[in-house]
């Protein structure tokens, strides 16, 4: 698969103060759209299941400096179309990152815009520099729910003009590593499982795995699954593909590099596998703009 991103790269190494700092956040993408940063109450932290904090192995989280930050990034692509809908691809990050980092590291926005895809991304703050998958609030009952009505409400008051008469749309949720943990209870009871039309995961089936099958047997949309040889999920996959085998439900399995937007699109059960690095499988060859391409979202007016 052969993608090039034409737009203009940003730095992957931030300043202190611009990672901190909405306002100069914003400033960096500015030429691509709009990008809010704020807080929100239903935001995955501060939860109680981490008010103490969280230990993994020898590390110890505390609560203050991991699960008080209830950041969350919304980018507004120029050329959004407005109207009575609006989609939306919320992302999940793994274990060690935090918001800032994710949109630089994996150049989310640059893939959006890249893709001309009609949607507005949604990245949550979750465990901040944490060995965690935990989802907070959004493993809660309807937290999802909870979730996206402050997201439009949000978008309502910051642009009336463009969002005051829209619902929410479709939503794909994304996750990388260990942000499979909060899709999968969101799946299970976010509350608004009918507006998630499609799930992508980016080596990050590491259990749950129950879940995602219940979605997908009841909403038979389109779940994507890329894991790698050392990432820690090749073994849940592979038995998961064989239990798929011998109930003689049918699925793509191939590696990233031989597929293309047809086979993308004409499958709703997909297993990539890639030889690329777990940190590289988002931006490395574009898959989070290619699988944008072959989505359920329609095109923006962007030229």
């Amino acid at each position: 698969m052969k993608t090039v991103l034409s737009l203009l790269p940003l730095p992957l190494l931030l300043t202190a103060a611009g990672a901190e700092s909405g306002q100069n956040l914003a400033q960096l993408y500015a030429d691509y759209g709009r990008l809010i940063v704020t807080q929100f109450v239903s935001a995955p932290f501060p939860h109680a299941s981490r008010a103490q904090g969280h230990s993994w192995g020898k590390d110890f989280f505390p609560a203050d400096k991991h699960y008080s930050d209830s950041t969350v990034a919304i980018f507004i692509p120029r050329g959004l179309r407005g109207g009575q809908r609006v989609d939306f691809v919320v992302h999940f990050h793994g274990w060690g990152n935090h918001v800032s980092a994710v949109l630089a590291q994996h150049q989310l926005v640059e893939q959006l815009v890249a893709s001309k895809r009609n949607a507005v991304l949604v990245v949550p703050q979750g465990p901040r520099d944490a060995s965690d998958s935990c989802g907070g609030k959004l493993e809660d009952p309807d937290g999802f729910k909870r979730f996206m009505g402050e997201t439009m409400a949000t978008l309502r008051f910051r642009d009336r003009r463009a969002f005051h008469n829209s619902r929410m749309g479709n939503i794909i949720l994304c996750g990388h590593s260990g942000g499979y943990r909060a899709i999968a209870f969101i799946l299970a009871q976010g509350g608004v499982t009918e507006n998630v039309r499609e799930v992508w995961l980016f080596d990050g089936l590491y259990g749950q795995t129950e879940k995602f099958m219940d979605w997908f047997d009841r909403q038979r949309c389109r779940f994507v699954n890329i894991y790698t040889e050392r990432g820690g999920t090749k073994r849940e996959t592979e038995a998961l593909m064989a239990n798929l085998k011998g109930k003689g439900t049918p699925f793509l399995a191939q590696n990233d590099v031989e597929s293309s937007p047809q086979s993308l699109q004409t499958n709703r059960l997909i297993f990539l596998y890639t030889d690329l690095s777990h940190n590289g499988v988002v931006n490395k060859r574009s898959m989070f703009g290619e699988l944008l391409k072959t989505s359920c979202l329609g095109e923006s007016s962007a030229r």
